[in-house]
């Protein structure tokens, strides 16, 4: 019943538009009541997505059973189930997009649906990072990343009414996404560069120094096991010497 009715609705939108289209036409054209069509949807936006709802809870259960090693992984496959859900009926999807791009509520309708996708992933990655500090918000930026590569990849075949294989631009542009947040943190060429001019100062017993003024930094290097007092004693010299 789902698909017969956003099929009389999308069939009443292409004939006469969307703000023209009421709910009493779709069911006319479905052949069934009112009551009939506010049991599968609440309202006359939702029957333009009637498949959303179906894939955020396969993607949920999806990110449930994954295993724990590999989370930037996980929510890249997580985003790739919306997309076979697109490619799965192409047709109505090219009609769907074009639709959304000329119905200006139907994008802040859209867009809110791609933010609960969006909080599903960033909740799985919460609970791998953990919810203080910084892990909440990598949790966050890695979950609005794989959203818009995975997005920018989606509308790239889109645009082109559905034509070729829609998985590789999308498949690349998560591969960006994971070439990113997989590999650990490492300083930039440019601070390395800058550094290796600046330690050519003469270094203080204890630490060694880059930079002047404001900038100057002190680098402590001590044995292990070296008393604390003692180590700061070696910074608080070094700070005098510099």
């Amino acid at each position: 019943m789902r698909e017969v009715l956003a099929q009389a609705a999308f069939q009443l939108f292409l004939e006469r538009g969307f703000e023209r289209t009421t709910v009493d036409d779709i069911v006319a054209r479905a052949g069934v009541g009112r009551r009939s069509f506010f049991r599968y949807f609440p309202s006359k936006e939702d029957v333009v997505f009637p498949d959303h709802e179906r894939c955020l809870a396969e993607m949920t259960e999806f990110l449930a059973a994954v295993d724990d090693g590999d989370p930037v992984g996980a929510v890249c496959d997580a985003a790739r189930i919306v997309l076979r859900m697109y490619a799965a009926d192409p047709e109505f999807s090219v009609q769907r997009y074009r639709l959304t791009r000329e119905v200006p509520g139907l994008r802040t309708y859209e867009l809110s649906v791609v933010r609960r996708y969006e909080q599903t992933l960033a909740g799985h990655l919460r609970g791998r990072f953990g919810a203080d500090g910084d892990g909440e918000l990598r949790a966050e930026v890695i979950a609005a990343s794989v959203v818009a590569a995975h997005n920018n990849g989606l509308r790239l075949w889109l645009r082109s009414g559905g034509a070729g294989d829609p998985e590789a631009a999308v498949d690349h542009a998560l591969d960006l996404v994971r070439d990113v947040w997989e590999r650990p943190a490492e300083p930039s060429p440019a601070l390395e560069k800058r550094l290796e001019g600046q330690l050519e100062k003469p270094v203080p017993a204890g630490g060694i120094t880059a930079g002047s003024g404001d900038n100057e930094v002190i680098v402590m290097v001590a044995a292990k096991g070296t008393p604390m007092w003692r180590v700061v004693q070696q910074i608080e010299a070094a700070v005098g010497e510099s």
